[in-house]
């Protein structure tokens, strides 16, 4: 990730990654920015990056979540359970400032703050004419098949807040090979599959959807 000039408000820098970024690279870059943007020399950030091929285990992870060991294995050290990272999948770490307030989402609150990171994806999914919806109790976007009444989950959504700043952040499935969900207990959810825009016959491309990310997001945190 690029370095950053001091900030002092206003919007977020967006950074994109051309190259797979390993989970651990990730991870020690992720920190030194939550570090400068809480010292005030960094801007906070939307940093969309691929990973090769990873299980990474949330601060609810259980042992018995992870079921094949094919990929490497990181504790990621965000909120939730058992998540997959791969080509085809976007990932946006997402690094603010939650002391202070983004558009309508109000300054320390949590809650408000992952509300929002759904809203996110959802608005994004809506640009390619997909609903996008969240479930009581089960964490991340879902998509329905009405016909048939089953549904699967086509985004997660993981977070840490250390000392008023975000980190980690959202992952939408554009074009990942889908058995690597196979490895694990997504989110700790086995009865509900896993889909992708593609797998939706959506053939999007990591740019457009990227730009639908980048559209969506200045509707909903107002920057």
């Amino acid at each position: 990730m690029s370095a950053a000039a001091a900030t002092g408000g206003g919007a977020p820098e967006w950074l994109i990654s051309e190259d797979r970024v390993p989970v651990p690279d990730a991870l020690a870059a992720m920190r030194a920015r939550v570090e400068g943007i809480r010292a005030g020399t960094a801007k906070e950030a939307i940093w969309l990056v691929e990973h090769p091929p990873s299980y990474t285990a949330g601060t609810s992870a259980r042992p018995e979540g992870l079921l094949d060991t094919r990929f490497p294995t990181f504790d990621a050290g965000r909120g939730g359970q058992w998540t997959y990272h791969g080509p085809g999948q976007r990932t946006a770490y997402v690094m603010l400032d939650l002391t202070r307030p983004h558009g309508p989402v109000p300054a320390r609150d949590v809650r408000a703050y992952v509300h929002a990171l759904e809203e996110w994806m959802i608005r994004a999914l809506d640009r390619f004419n997909i609903r996008g919806e969240r479930r009581e109790g089960r964490v991340g976007i879902w998509v329905a098949d009405r016909t048939n009444g089953t549904e699967a989950k086509i985004g997660a959504i993981g977070v840490r807040v250390s000392r008023w700043v975000s980190w980690h952040g959202i992952a939408l499935n554009v074009e990942p090979d889908l058995s690597h969900f196979g490895g694990i207990i997504p989110c700790g959810i086995s009865n509900h599959g896993v889909t992708s825009l593609h797998a939706l016959g959506l053939p999007v491309t990591m740019e457009e959807a990227d730009s639908a990310l980048m559209a969506a997001w200045a509707e909903v945190f107002g920057e």
